[in-house]
């Protein structure tokens, strides 16, 4: 049964938007980032989605544990991100078409931090804010098949995977079938089902946004619930997306030195490659830098030269590490 949501202008426009990015980003290949940049960007993840939940470490704490140095702060914090962290490094490992992934990696977000880790509830819940019950979740007796018949939508559904993954994971918190870790649980698996399509999701923090601006998710949650379908929800989750896509171009677009250049178009492994292509990556340099890097670049070995003037293609010298003196 398909879950209930419009497509609205606001939907259309969002996608057309987000298709567009996507195209640029894989055109100048920053859906494989840096390893510096998919650091950065894993950190930034997870301490947003553990914030949205109330976790108090801060992005050095969070940067610490990735790196196994020792933090001090609550103990339920520090386990929250340690756990996380293993989810984040293993994200290949969920299969998000599959019912059984879903539970297995709850087990592993939660794991210590509830009795009931990776079980489906087996009493009822309501979500609180100050004196008024804002949102009911259906009764326990009732998980089981509609999160069955959730997986069915993802699975059978020819709908795009943007607009599947908003569905899922409004669908899934309004079912809340979990005692704890629903949120981050529905943010978790809106990444792994846009994966499936968009590569660059793997290291793209959406999370951050809603952090930022938590009463507007917590918002599009509530609206949706009161019309009785996802849409409000689609649309907002869309912007979102829009968005972060937006902030990972800012950042190729940002004033990098010529070292951090280098460094992240090697990272990029395009084999062959002229001055042009080397400047659709950084468009915000002029002729005469870029041919001040390359010339670096062959200073330092990172690559060949292959003809000359207007037919002049520089190759990548396979083997070698990264040294830009």
């Amino acid at each position: 049964m398909k879950p209930p949501y419009e497509i609205t202008p606001e939907i259309l426009k969002c996608i057309t938007s987000i298709s567009e990015k996507v195209g640029e980003i894989n055109a100048n290949y920053l859906n494989r980032p840096s390893p510096k940049l998919r650091k950065q960007n894993k950190i930034k993840t997870i301490h947003a989605s553990l914030k949205i939940e109330g976790n108090s470490l801060t992005e050095e704490q969070v940067t610490a544990l990735i790196e196994n140095k020792r933090v001090i702060g609550p103990e339920k914090d520090i386990l929250e991100v340690l756990n996380a962290i293993e989810i984040y490094e293993n994200l290949g490992h969920y299969n998000p078409n599959n019912e059984k992934s879903f539970l297995k990696a709850h087990q592993n977000l939660m794991k210590l931090l509830i009795e009931a880790s990776g079980r489906y509830r087996k009493q009822s819940v309501g979500i609180v804010k100050g004196s008024k019950v804002q949102h009911l979740a259906p009764p326990f007796k009732n998980v089981s098949f509609l999160m069955k018949d959730l997986f069915e939508y993802l699975k059978d559904s020819e709908e795009i995977v943007l607009i599947k993954s908003c569905v899922f994971h409004y669908e899934m918190e309004f079912i809340h079938p979990f005692m704890d870790g629903n949120g981050r649980m529905g943010r978790l698996w809106q990444t792994l089902i846009l994966m499936q399509k968009y590569p660059v999701f793997e290291f793209l923090p959406f999370e951050t946004m809603i952090s930022n601006d938590q009463e507007k998710y917590y918002s599009a949650l509530a609206l949706s619930d009161k019309a009785g379908q996802s849409t409000k929800f689609i649309e907002y989750m869309l912007n979102v997306i829009d968005a972060s896509l937006n902030k990972l171009l800012d950042f190729n677009n940002r004033t990098l030195n010529e070292q951090e250049r280098l460094g992240y178009f090697i990272s990029l492994n395009k084999i062959e490659f002229s001055r042009k292509e080397y400047m659709d990556v950084f468009k915000n340099i002029s002729s005469s830098t870029a041919s001040r890097d390359l010339k670096k670049g062959l200073e330092s070995n990172l690559f060949e030269k292959m003809g000359e003037k207007s037919k002049t293609k520089y190759k990548l010298i396979g083997g070698k590490n990264i040294t830009i003196n």
